[in-house]
């Protein structure tokens, strides 16, 4: 019963997780939230089914063979990624002599369905975010679970 509550709860947790994560420079959300739904998402699979299943099926990661960083390891990655995303979009508002974290906003046209997207440079601040909790999170789950 609960593996078929998990199979119908995630795919709802990842898209609302998504949505949160991609109009959160508009309304309520971003990176943060988004990232906490995600990881509470991997984190009910790894309750219900494991962490191999996890790793392995969910994530297409191998367990450590000595060699690579194995799973922990690509979690540090995406932490440090989206920290240096986040860092990074924050930083480059100040190459064209403007405080640092200034916001640029551009309207593309004729997209099919939506007519007209808005496209703020906060997106990627919140994609830096994102990864940062997303990584984080997972990293102590798994340093944690292999305990």
């Amino acid at each position: 019963m609960a593996r078929t509550v998990v199979r119908l709860i995630v795919p709802i947790v990842i898209v609302t997780a998504l949505a949160l994560l991609f109009q959160g420079h508009n309304r309520p959300g971003g990176g943060f939230i988004g990232g906490v739904l995600t990881v509470t998402a991997a984190i009910l699979v790894y309750v219900i089914f494991g962490v191999e299943f996890l790793q392995s099926q969910l994530f297409d990661l191998s367990p450590t063979d000595g060699e690579s960083h194995g799973p922990t390891g690509w979690y540090r990655w995406l932490f440090a990624g989206g920290l240096a995303l986040a860092a990074g979009s924050g930083a480059v508002p100040i190459l064209f002599g403007l405080p640092f974290l200034t916001q640029g906003v551009a309207f593309p046209h004729g997209i099919p369905i939506y007519g007209e997207l808005e496209v703020a440079s906060a997106l990627a601040f919140d994609l830096g975010v994102y990864g940062v909790v997303v990584g984080g999170i997972l990293t102590v789950v798994a340093e944690v679970g292999e305990e």
